[in-house]
């Protein structure tokens, strides 16, 4: 540099100058000592020539800042209940941080006040699984059977309800268990009122089925039976089959109901053609009204002897009056909703059912959010299996 920043420039260019010659100059003033010394009395720069600069800092009044409109009655909502201006931006709130951000109903928010509230926990808790009392070793694991007294794992297991509300609406969820994200976010976002049902072929069901019950979450047994195109579809290597004896078909029940423990009953996964053949499904029936279990149809199967024969046997069961995403589109889900509804508000009482399938998952969890404030509650499915008028008459309307 021949002019370094914040040096006078005359000095410096003499000290260019003066550069070239050093190497002859040195010897002559007895090394570079004397050349420092010289250089010092040449340019008067304490700092020997080296690159300096001088900055001035000046103080300046902070621009006054745009703070935006505050928060208005068009904030955006998401199905988590997360409310801001932009409606991704609360989702990344929501996903990173794992809790709900809102704004208190009614109330304003000062300028620029981000409210996040931690959800509180479900007060209600679940009994503990696998109850000693309500199991036995079978040949393919631990069973559930019916204890000392007639105790039934369907009254232990079953999520409490308090029974009130004029309107009521049940919904079972099924396919937990098999895929991971779908499993976690059911889970989580579902209210802990919405049963769900686990595969037999998940895994870690164990785990799973302890996540789902510590979140409040009854559990049900998605059992694999035979469809009308069967190998076509096929539900799984555990298929009990309009074809097999019964004794095939009993053990094969067994090692579905030794996956894991703590429901309170099973569920069809598929099976038209084995629900449509009352001799083949009677000792099915009779097995799960024998160990303290209900059935629910899941409301797929048209024609279904379900009912008539866990009727039988004495089977607590129940059939679904609408499969929410038998079309699976926004649209067509959130109007089975709102009829799901409307049974509950003119009946009282209304059973649904839905696949485990993440956009399921997101309509249910958005139109659950704010369901009570429209006069329906939410109830656990074992509402429609423990003696609720409602399920009789749903279990009489099938025949």
């Amino acid at each position: 540099m021949t002019r370094p920043l914040g040096v006078d420039a005359p000095k410096s260019s003499r000290l260019a100058v003066l550069m070239p010659y050093a190497r002859y100059v040195t010897p002559a003033l007895g090394g570079a000592a004397a050349l420092g010394v010289g250089l010092l009395a040449w340019t008067g720069d304490p700092h020997g020539g080296q690159p300096r600069a001088v900055a001035t800092i000046a103080v300046r009044e902070a621009p006054a800042r745009d703070h935006g409109p505050v928060a208005s009655a068009e904030t955006q909502t998401d199905p988590k209940g997360v409310q801001s201006s932009s409606h991704s931006s609360a989702q990344e709130v929501e996903k990173a941080s794992g809790v709900t951000v809102t704004r208190p109903s009614g109330t304003a928010a000062p300028e620029e006040a981000v409210i996040i509230r931690v959800p509180t926990p479900d007060p209600i808790r679940l009994a503990a699984a696998p109850d000693p009392r309500l199991t036995e070793r079978g040949r393919h694991g631990m069973m559930p059977r019916i204890g000392e007294g007639r105790l039934r794992p369907l009254d232990v297991y079953a999520r409490p309800d308090s029974g009130a509300g004029s309107a009521r609406v049940a919904v079972l969820v099924s396919g937990i268990g098999i895929g991971q994200a779908a499993t976690a976010s059911a889970i989580a976002r579902l209210p802990p009122a919405i049963s769900l049902a686990l595969s037999p072929y998940g895994s870690d069901l164990d785990k799973t089925a302890a996540r789902a019950r510590e979140a409040g979450h009854e559990l049900l047994l998605q059992t694999p039976m035979e469809p009308f195109d069967y190998p076509d579809s096929d539900p799984g290597p555990q298929t009990l089959l309009a074809s097999s004896r019964p004794a095939e078909n009993l053990d094969r029940l067994t090692w579905a109901m030794s996956r894991f423990s703590g429901f309170v009953g099973l569920v069809n996964f598929m099976g038209g053609k084995l629900m449509s053949d009352a001799n083949a499904l009677e000792p099915v029936m009779k097995e799960v009204g024998a160990r303290g279990l209900g059935f629910i149809d899941d409301g797929a199967v048209q024609g279904s002897k379900a009912a008539s024969s866990a009727a039988k046997f004495k089977t607590p069961n129940a059939r679904a009056e609408i499969v929410l995403d038998a079309v699976a589109r926004p649209d067509a889900i959130d109007r089975e909703l709102a009829r799901v509804e409307a049974q509950a508000k003119k009946n009282g009482f209304a059973l649904a059912s839905a696949s485990a399938q993440q956009l399921s998952i997101d309509r249910i969890a958005r139109w659950a959010r704010d369901l009570e404030s429209r006069g329906v509650r939410l109830v656990p499915v074992s509402t429609a299996l423990r003696g609720a008028p409602q399920a009789t008459k749903l279990s009489a309307a099938e025949h």
